[in-house]
């Protein structure tokens, strides 16, 4: 009996690592103004699928230039296309990762300074900064960081004031683990935008990573206080293994929001996979309670039988 519990944990928990289950994909990132750097904040995104399926919805950015998106079937290849008003849309097509979450900022060119630039148009010569930080975005896209990595620091030694270019590099040295450089460039960013806040998850990551506890700490008191985001760094995390790193997000994500529901179930599992039964049982409850009927439910009310 003893080896058949044991097995079934161990199936649940893999399974259960896989936070974002079936098909679905997120698309997140940052919107901002080629020539002033700074965020785009009525700008929209336009999602339209290029499948066998017929998919059109449009989602708007945040007053931060900051858009996230949730698609149901991530299998499908989508035409993706920035806009806001005043700015020459730029669009792109992308294929997400299934069960994660892609990163795709964006550089928006204001319309006058379009045609400024065609005047004379044989004369035009593209900005080196925004050639290079778009060919590090796709880079990345394609999960190439090292070479993506490569391209963001050539768009900030061409410009260093370019804030999405050291935003990107912050994130990107992260993905290669790269900590030391992934501060600096984090850094960086607060040094031209200090409320650029998203920065100091990045910092929280790579301090934490370097065994900084203190700086850590300090990043830690200063990320943004939303359920949402702070719930999807944390799959992130869990979905490469590290438990560790990923728990005190999840309470986090719960302190903002306590009635954020997966927030409580991914907590409780990281709890089971640790062996704290207690604190397992009490995060897994708190999950049924607010979603009875929830897609983990099945599995929440599983794990419950071992962890009394």
């Amino acid at each position: 009996m003893r080896k058949t519990v044991a097995m079934s944990l161990l199936v649940i928990a893999a399974v259960a690592v896989n936070a974002f289950a079936g098909a679905e994909a997120r698309l997140t990132g940052k919107i901002t103004d080629a020539v002033t750097k700074k965020p785009i904040t009525n700008a929209t995104v336009l999602m339209v699928s290029t499948g066998g399926r017929n998919f059109k919805q449009e989602f708007k950015a945040e007053k931060d230039g900051l858009y996230r998106v949730l698609v149901i079937d991530g299998t499908l290849v989508y035409k993706v296309t920035f806009s806001a008003p005043g700015y020459q849309s730029y669009e792109e097509s992308m294929k997400l990762k299934i069960g994660d979450v892609t990163t795709k900022d964006a550089v928006l060119t204001p319309a006058n300074a379009v045609a400024a630039a065609a005047a004379p148009a044989a004369e035009a010569k593209p900005d080196p900064a925004v050639t290079a930080y778009n060919e590090g975005a796709q880079l990345y896209n394609d999960q190439k960081y090292a070479e993506a990595a490569a391209k963001f620091q050539e768009a900030v030694t061409a410009k260093p004031d370019l804030i999405a270019g050291w935003e990107a590099l912050a994130r990107t040295e992260v993905a290669t683990k790269d900590y030391p450089k992934a501060i600096d460039a984090a850094n960086k960013a607060l040094a031209i935008a200090p409320d650029e806040t998203d920065m100091y998850a990045v910092l929280y990551t790579a301090y934490t990573a370097t065994g900084d506890k203190v700086k850590a700490a300090e990043a830690k008191k200063k990320l943004p206080a939303n359920a949402a985001s702070l719930f999807n760094d944390a799959a992130k995390l869990i979905n490469s293994n590290k438990d560790g790193d990923a728990e005190p997000l999840l309470r986090q994500a719960i302190t903002a929001d306590d009635k954020f529901a997966p927030a409580y179930y991914e907590l409780g599992m990281i709890c089971v996979r640790a062996g704290k039964n207690a604190d397992a049982k009490t995060n897994l409850l708190k999950y049924l309670d607010l979603e009875p009927n929830g897609k983990d439910a099945a599995t929440a009310k599983e794990m419950l039988k071992y962890v009394k």
